[in-house]
């Protein structure tokens, strides 16, 4: 009997050691082809944000090389569009004089200022509004009211309140970040699972607390949204706001040029318009991918 038990005891070691090596085999297989996998995967994801580049830069090569054949065959005068050459040529003695870098400084400046502080009251606003249904009773008719108030009429009254400095440019810039902001998170806000917010609440959490762990985390999408909405009409209202007596960014230059007849500066301040406000747009799209990694 005491044979036959140590037998069973040796077969039954045997068993145990074939099937943890059979399961350290299968393991190491399965995260051999996991992470294969998750290499190529990886790989693709990248090959394929680079078409995505590439393809990008397909339309505005195209938009240049047709700019510079009509200007190099006629078919528009000179004084109608300019060649893309003579508006380089624009920008290095803008640059030359020690304009140039002053001016982008200066509007960079006054649109992040203004962004950042309309796209936070933006954001508390919009809060307020799609959490509590009586600041939403109070709220959004009066702001639904100034929302469709045109961006120039409020240059007057910037003026009379706040004078030409800088505070009216970049209250203004800050006016238009704020509706888009709003808009997108008390809208979001409103449509947030209502099971998420139960299961938060059984968790125990506050209002604060839920607002910051769950309900914000659910419309990140709709959140960067709304500032890329708002980023884009920060560089809409900084025009706005250089026709405030200004001596100095991209809005004067635009209106400068423009009063003097020089059109290749009147192009210049376009495309670097165009350029920074792409490059905002894409530093928005970098904070998006930080928020979802984080949030999600």
């Amino acid at each position: 009997m005491a044979e036959n038990a140590q037998k069973h005891d040796l077969a039954a070691d045997s068993t145990t050691e074939s099937a943890a090596s059979l399961v350290q085999y299968v393991s190491g297989y399965g995260y051999s082809a996991a992470g294969t996998a998750l290499s190529q995967r990886r790989r693709g994801a990248i090959h394929s944000k680079r078409w995505v580049i590439a393809l990008g830069f397909v339309v505005p090569v195209l938009l240049l090389g047709g700019w510079q054949f009509i200007s190099a065959t006629g078919l528009v005068p000179a004084y109608r569009l300019p060649s893309p050459t003579s508006v380089w040529l624009a920008g290095i003695d803008l640059a030359a004089r020690g304009q140039l870098g002053p001016y982008v400084g200066i509007s960079v400046q006054r649109v992040l200022i203004g962004f950042v502080a309309g796209a936070g009251i933006g954001l508390v606003i919009g809060s307020l509004v799609g959490l509590s249904r009586v600041a939403s009773a109070f709220l959004v008719p009066t702001i639904g009211a100034f929302r469709a108030v045109p961006s120039l009429a409020w240059v007057p009254l910037l003026i009379l309140y706040l004078g030409i400095n800088e505070d009216s440019k970049v209250t203004l810039i800050a006016i238009g970040a704020l509706f888009p902001v709003y808009t997108t998170v008390a809208g979001a806000l409103r449509h947030v699972d209502p099971h998420l917010v139960e299961l938060g609440r059984a968790y125990g959490l506050g209002r604060l607390q839920l607002l910051r762990q769950v309900q914000l985390p659910a419309v990140v999408p709709s959140i960067v949204s709304g500032l890329r909405l708002a980023l884009a009409q920060s560089w809409l209202f900084l025009v706005a706001a250089e026709l405030i007596a200004a001596s100095m960014g991209l809005g004067f230059l635009l209106s400068d040029s423009a009063n003097n007849g020089r059109l290749d500066r009147t192009f210049l301040a376009i495309v670097l318009l165009a350029v920074l406000g792409k490059t905002t747009d894409a530093l928005i799209g970098l904070l998006e991918m930080h928020l979802l990694k984080r949030w999600t």
